[in-house]
């Protein structure tokens, strides 16, 4: 029976649907009408038209598959209307689980975010026991992602078979968009990042992190979630990688919290609000970073047999197909 997967033609999507095809899969992925189809090339799959935002096409798409794989999201730190972002994370989430379970559907495997987690002001990993509440969540993506989890976890506590992995911060090849993160090492290759705010994230190889998918699947338990993450650094110690593989220089002037913060603010106004365009940089972003999310995937290499390894490769891949595609 084929295997249903949404967000195949995004990042980490594509990274999961390859995977899973070369275990020898077959694949049903979702598409839009209007879906970038280039990180499908060479991928032998079926696709199907459908939407998160309409339940009808995911219960005609879902048909006939025994195993899911909800990796599609909104993810953007900035829009100008939210209620876009909850429809598709948080109710398109629902009606994924609910076509699966009408459908009969024996596993599902959610994507949700790291961002989800619990992280502490005193820079230490967070895990997954880590308090966290929907206060603490900064931002609509934080927000919907939140809220879509736990309609997860509430699912696969209650009879249906429903893993939940929490991605890090995954860099690699085929970022097309690119994600934020993706942003961020394109405005370096571009020579647009003359300083840095002291803030950090983990980094995990793409490719780990799909093959960290299909680990959940096989070994995962219902109603739990585990964090697939790297290695953890500062922003600085991340730019300072870059310049390493790229030849070029990594900025030495730390910009203070206010700097960013009226930064931030301009630059939601002007691109975000006048424009129109998503802002290079919000108010809720800078907020973000004052917290470092940094995480422990010590559960995941317990339960899954994750393997943490070091991010250069990953940085390496994607500087290089960066460039090769014209993005910098």
């Amino acid at each position: 029976m084929p295997i249903f997967l949404t967000g195949a033609t995004g990042f980490l999507g594509s990274h999961v649907a390859r995977a899973l095809a070369g275990q020898g899969a077959s694949l049903r992925l979702l598409v839009r009408p209007t879906s970038n189809l280039k990180n499908l090339e060479g991928l032998k799959a079926e696709a199907v038209l459908g939407d998160l935002r309409d339940p009808a096409s995911l219960q005609k798409a879902i048909s006939g598959c025994d195993t899911v794989f909800h990796v599609a999201a909104d993810y953007r730190l900035w829009l100008r209307n939210p209620n876009e972002m909850y429809r598709s994370n948080v109710d398109g989430t629902r009606a994924v689980l609910e076509a699966a379970r009408k459908n009969g559907v024996h596993s599902v495997v959610y994507t949700s975010s790291v961002a989800t987690v619990g992280f502490r002001g005193n820079g230490q990993p967070a895990d997954e026991e880590s308090p966290v509440s929907l206060a603490d969540m900064i931002g609509h993506y934080k927000r919907s992602k939140f809220m879509a989890e736990q309609v997860a976890l509430q699912a696969g506590r209650s009879g249906m078979r429903v893993v939940t992995v929490n991605p890090t911060t995954p860099v690699g090849e085929q970022d097309i968009k690119p994600t934020p993160t993706g942003r961020i090492l394109v405005d370096f290759l571009k020579r647009k990042f003359p300083a840095y705010v002291e803030t950090g994230l983990n980094l995990v190889d793409v490719r780990e992190c799909a093959r960290g998918h299909i680990a959940a699947l096989e070994k995962g338990k219902s109603g739990e979630r585990y964090i697939l993450g790297g290695e953890n650094l500062t922003l600085k110690e991340l730019l300072d990688k870059l310049s390493a593989i790229s030849g070029l220089p990594s900025p030495t002037v730390k910009l203070p919290y206010f700097v960013a913060y009226l930064a931030g603010a301009v630059d939601e106004t002007f691109s975000g609000r006048i424009l129109g365009r998503e802002p290079r940089a919000t108010i809720e972003t800078v907020r973000m970073g004052k917290k470092k999310m940094f995480a422990s995937s010590a559960k995941a290499e317990r339960e899954l047999g994750w393997k943490i390894i070091p991010s250069d490769n990953a940085l390496r891949r994607a500087v290089e197909w960066f460039k090769a595609h014209g993005y910098a």
